[in-house]
């Protein structure tokens, strides 16, 4: 397999896997912290470059430790998840950045972490991301009706004496492994755009909960082909172009929504009035 198609192929498997993982982070209002995980598995990854390891292994590890961090912030008295999606992002980014400045001559450029590049992924990279989706699937699968329960009706889920966290850790755990595996391909910047573009776009167009997770990974799947192949044509970057691709069907779907709810162009009817009856 050349090093194209294995680009197209491993656009199609991470697309679809974020996509997916996209649709329970976007309809449970989790984005901001599926963003926090995109950048806090940035010094996790240097590290790794730094150390000969594997830059996905460096980021799963990191995003374990941030996986509990943020956990364990949220549930602090007086805190919350916001505040704990807000420190992790700017921390593990900052974090990220010192340890670039610090370590010299990475083996791997900072810009291949950062924004990936899918024309370098190995077929390692590609079973990870597939092994990903795979679980991801399985996991909804098996625990669907508490994380649509949780979802949809937080206050009832609780109030029926369910415990809300472990279905939180859950899709946290989803969106880190999601990351990691896109992280070759997209990055740890570009990576939230594969992750809630097609998830949002699906939900613009769809109105049910089971129609958002079929139709978020063809949206990311298809937005990853689209982008490798601009970035073949145009001689551009393929993660740039990936995430601008998915941000285009993002909004075609909004227009597309709006478009829908526009009142009919028809033109209205006369009523008949008192006169022409008398006439008639």
């Amino acid at each position: 397999m050349g090093y194209f198609e294995r680009a197209l192929l491993a656009a199609v498997v991470i697309g679809a896997g974020s996509g997916f993982v996209g649709a329970l982070v976007v309809l449970r209002r989790r984005t901001f912290f599926a963003q926090a995980l995109t950048h806090a598995t940035y010094p996790g990854a240097v590290l790794a470059a730094a150390l000969g390891f594997s830059v996905p292994l460096g980021a799963a590890v990191a995003s374990v430790v941030i996986v509990a961090v943020m956990a364990a912030i949220a549930r602090v008295r007086r805190q919350g998840a916001q505040v704990a999606a807000g420190i992790v992002l700017t921390g593990g980014f900052a974090a990220g950045a010192i340890l670039q400045a610090v370590i010299p001559g990475l083996p791997v450029h900072p810009e291949s972490i950062l924004v990936g590049s899918i024309l370098t992924v190995t077929e390692q990279d590609i079973a990870l991301a597939a092994v990903v989706l795979v679980a991801s699937v399985a996991l909804v699968v098996a625990f669907g009706p508490r994380i649509v329960f949780s979802t949809f009706d937080p206050a009832g889920f609780r109030a029926a004496g369910f415990r809300e966290w472990p279905v939180e850790v859950l899709v946290l755990g989803l969106t880190a492994a999601s990351v990691v595996s896109s992280l070759p391909a997209v990055g740890a910047i570009l990576a939230i755009a594969l992750i809630a573009a097609p998830a949002a776009a699906a939900k613009a167009v769809v109105p049910t909960y089971r129609g958002v997770l079929l139709a978020a990974p063809v949206i990311g799947a298809a937005s990853g082909v689209i982008g490798v192949l601009v970035s073949r044509a145009a001689a551009v970057a393929a993660g740039p172009a990936i995430a601008l691709a998915a941000t285009g069907f993002l909004l075609i779907a909004l227009l597309g929504s709006q478009l829908r709810r526009l009142p009919s162009r028809r033109a209205p009817i006369p009523v008949e009035t008192a006169e022409d009856a008398r006439i008639a």
